[in-house]
């Protein structure tokens, strides 16, 4: 028997639209302004008191193949070799519809956006996604960012800007990675580097002299900016502070929504649902994300599965038969001293020459310069029977005054306060350092001594490091022959805690290539729409490339924006 949908009768609404948007990141914003610029009357609703949602914390990449951007730029590649990419590395979780449509919108998502919004892009030319070894995988040209966007083109709409996450920020300065990361990591090395950093620094203290914040926005903070300069400039309605009680309708179609403070909003194309999923609500974490309660989650704290309890109220289903239920993230945690601790995306660090995860053994446990996510899900595998799923980057001192450790920074960046706090553990010997983390002794010095005995010829016979184009991106051009590979032999020793995290999940609400939200037997519901982080991956809790969080959501916030409008991809 065909499901129905379940939405709450509401005959009379206080304000009309055409289209209400429920969140204010990549995917809600996107969506509105396509839906915008298509001529529908938008509203945008934001639970919190800013906009920008976990977007505004991001790394800002955005997985986009065969864009016109990179196309500018000479790099045009058969149309499909993603697609064959994809079903290499998804197997069963390859979903042939939602895919075909990404790869179709993914890039006329970006030219829409260039051409009738604030965006611009830079193309990530040199970037290669993860398992660039397998069928199809790209070697570069795939990924954009959005370009570094001066926050004076707000004006007073700056207030509504979320501001970008503390712990990877220095002193509130985003730093983008590329050129710019670059400079800051070889500042003592280079004079043109030198110059770069210096002028970034003292431009970035005179704006928080001024405004109180940084005013040169980069990564996920300058793509939030434009998106809010566009739905300024397209005169979208938007409201922070605001919560949704219900969904309603008539018909069983979805046709607006029911406050908790009483009103009531109409919307005659549908309600679109872009609330940020559910990272950070324990209670509907539990069976889903392994090791629930020592799982550290870097969304926004109000990504509280808001937008699934809606859809759910509306017959709407779940979809947790994916690869893994969130994009993973190795985390440390980082103590403030004011009572507050926060998360620091182990994102950049593991890829570098000379520093070795390992586990309380003191044995490695996986490939370090692969991705992110396969770290998680590989220390996940070697805890299994483990009290605690905890795991430590060690590196030598040289390896720390080079590129930094965590949120401890190279020089000439002081690192003394991390160790008085305890975040950075110290030991002139391996053995000395493995006591002050809880480590084996014995089995950290073998295994840094089995490391060693390789790495001065650039060799990882156990996990292969730096054998890969997507590695030695991560790596260290100077440091030959092996860009991932370097001795830890420099003493003083030192490690950080690392344990299982994320940026966000892959489970959620189940969609179709219109990303209408479905019921149980896979009818749609009418009006009613999920992206990001309140859909399911469309990668089926794989982890491709880089900004194949924000990839989606824009574009399946774009295909929301045009199916309710009325228009084709």
């Amino acid at each position: 028997m065909t499901d129905t949908a379940r939405v709450s009768e509401s005959p009379s609404s206080d304000e009309q639209f055409d289209l209400i948007v429920a969140g204010s990141g990549a995917a809600g914003l996107s969506c509105a302004v396509t839906a915008a610029q298509h001529g529908l009357k938008v509203c945008v609703l934001e639970k919190t008191d800013v906009i920008g949602g976990t977007t505004a914390w991001s790394g800002g990449w955005i997985w986009a193949p065969c864009n016109p951007v990179v196309q500018r730029a000479g790099i045009v590649e058969d149309s499909l070799a993603p697609r064959l990419y994809l079903q290499s590395l998804l197997g069963n979780h390859f979903q042939a519809d939602r895919i075909d449509a990404f790869l179709k919108a993914a890039p006329r998502m970006v030219g829409f956006l260039e051409e009738n919004t604030a965006l611009e892009f830079e193309g990530g030319l040199a970037i290669p996604d993860t398992y660039s070894h397998l069928p199809g995988a790209g070697m570069g040209g795939r990924s954009v960012i959005a370009r570094p966007y001066d926050a004076r083109k707000l004006g007073a709409a700056l207030e509504l800007l979320r501001k970008p996450m503390h712990e990877t920020t220095f002193f509130g300065m985003t730093i983008q990675a590329g050129p710019d990361l670059r400079a800051f990591l070889t500042m003592l090395r280079s004079s043109t580097s030198f110059v770069h950093v210096i002028k970034r620094t003292l431009r970035h203290f005179r704006d928080l002299a001024l405004h109180g914040r940084g005013m040169d926005l980069r990564n996920g903070n300058a793509l939030a900016a434009r998106l809010l300069r566009s739905a300024l400039d397209l005169g979208i309605d938007i409201r922070t502070g605001v919560s949704i009680e219900r969904l309603s309708g008539t018909g069983g179609r979805v046709t607006g929504v029911d406050l908790a403070d009483g009103a009531s909003l109409s919307a005659s194309r549908g309600v679109v649902l872009a609330c940020g999923g559910f990272s950070q609500n324990p209670q509907a974490r539990e069976g889903v994300i392994p090791r629930n309660s020592e799982h550290h989650s870097l969304a926004l704290e109000s990504a509280t599965g808001d937008g699934l309890r809606l859809a759910s109220g509306a017959g709407g289903s779940m979809d947790f038969s994916l690869a893994d239920p969130a994009a993973y993230c190795p985390v440390s945690s980082v103590p403030w001293g004011n009572g507050r601790t926060g998360q620091f995306p182990h994102i950049i660090d593991r890829g570098k020459p000379g520093v070795i995860g390992v586990l309380a053994s003191g044995r490695r446990f996986c490939n370090e310069g692969l991705g992110y996510h396969d770290y998680v899900t590989a220390l996940l595998e070697a805890t299994r029977e483990d009290k605690k799923a905890e795991s430590w980057l060690v590196c030598d001192h040289r390896f720390l005054r080079r590129y930094g450790l965590g949120i401890v920074r190279p020089s000439p960046v002081p690192s003394g306060h991390w160790l008085r706090n305890g975040y950075l553990k110290t030991g002139k010997t391996p053995e000395e350092l493995a006591v002050a983390c809880g480590i084996d002794p014995t089995g950290l010095a073998a295994t840094i001594e089995a490391w060693n005995s390789h790495a001065a010829s650039g060799e990882d016979p156990e996990f292969g490091r730096g054998s890969t184009p997507y590695m030695r991106l991560q790596g260290d051009p100077e440091q030959k022959p092996n860009p991932c590979v370097a001795p830890i032999a420099s003493a003083p020793f030192y490690a950080v805690k690392v344990v299982p995290g994320s940026f966000g999940t892959f489970a959620g609400l189940a969609t179709d290539a219109n990303a209408r939200v479905l019921m149980a037997d896979g009818t749609p519901i009418a009006g009613l729409y999920a992206a990001g982080a309140d859909a399911a991956s469309v990668f089926g809790g794989f982890y491709p490339a880089g900004g194949i969080n924000l990839g989606p959501a824009l574009t399946f916030g774009y295909i929301a924006g045009c199916h309710a409008a009325g228009k084709d991809i």
